[in-house]
């Protein structure tokens, strides 16, 4: 039996050649959908990546035909309703908790406070992208330093469907042109490879049977440099992405989506504006 068919394969797989770490999401009948089964793991690998002296540049990718779908609504492995060990930071489980307060303090946890931990782990990340890279999944590239993508990757936030200001790791007018932001989220269309070089949010694009080889190239290259200096370096752009005000830009968003979320269950059949993953399909997410 194959991992994709396997329910007892682990849902992220780490492979280390030399000075590079691969962290690979491993849910690809499920395009790689992110319960938090598959958040935690990809904790646990970046902890490793991170702790490993010998590593020099970290590759993140999906197994099978995409990249990562997003954030797991509907997959038999849902897990949002279960307890796990608090790692992201101080908020208290949400598991046994009602309303805004279990889903903000879960959130707060596995979405954007993993993301944040991972952005700042200091070793070169490279994004490794093809297929569908959707919602949940521009959470994962974000965080990363580089992103490579094949030609047929695409890209797209569809959230706004839902009524809510896009995924909570809310990128988007620091990654592409505010305008171009603003188009992205408005229409929810995918927006290709190609189109994503153009405004500078994809470091390459590569034909898709080469994905895996100029990906690691690329970090062998990297890999090269001093550790020191590329983490200080690392750094040093990440804090004059801070002083642009992402990271206060982000709370702010944070703190829209919740109220948006807040309002669909209110005013909706649930917390998503009733967009399962079946709706958001045929709606063309």
């Amino acid at each position: 039996m194959s991992a994709a068919h396997d329910a007892s394969a682990p849902p992220v797989r780490y492979d280390k050649r030399g000075p590079v770490a691969t962290v690979t999401m491993n849910r690809p009948e499920y395009r790689n959908a992110q319960n938090s089964a598959m958040t935690y793991a990809l904790d646990r690998a970046f902890y490793r990546a991170a702790e490993d002296d010998e590593v020099k540049a970290v590759v993140l990718a999906g197994a099978g035909e995409h990249f990562s779908a997003g954030h797991d609504i509907g997959s038999p492995g849902r897990d949002a309703h279960l307890p796990f060990e608090r790692r992201a930071g101080l908020w208290w489980d949400h598991s046994d908790k009602e309303g805004a307060e279990s889903r903000f303090a879960r959130e707060s946890e596995v979405y954007l406070g993993m993301c944040r931990r991972w952005r700042e782990l200091p070793k070169p990340v490279i994004a490794s992208v093809q297929g569908a890279c959707v919602a949940g999944g521009l959470m994962l590239v974000w965080v990363c330093d580089l992103i490579v993508a094949s030609e047929d990757a695409f890209f797209a936030d569809p959230v706004v469907r839902m009524g809510i200001p896009g995924v909570e790791y809310f990128a988007h007018p620091w990654v592409m042109p505010p305008r171009i932001a603003k188009e992205f989220l408005f229409t929810g269309d995918r927006m290709s490879a190609r189109r994503a070089h153009e405004v500078g949010m994809v470091n390459r694009v590569v034909p898709r049977a080469e994905l895996a080889r100029h990906t690691r190239e690329l970090a062998l290259r990297i890999a090269r440099m001093p550790r020191l200096g590329l983490a200080l370096t690392k750094r040093a752009v990440n804090q004059a992405e801070d002083l642009q005000g992402l990271h206060a830009g982000m709370d702010s968003a944070f703190g829209l989506h919740h109220l948006a979320h807040a309002h669909n269950a209110e005013t909706a059949p649930d917390a998503l504006g009733g967009m399962d993953i079946r709706a958001m399909k045929r709606a063309g997410g």
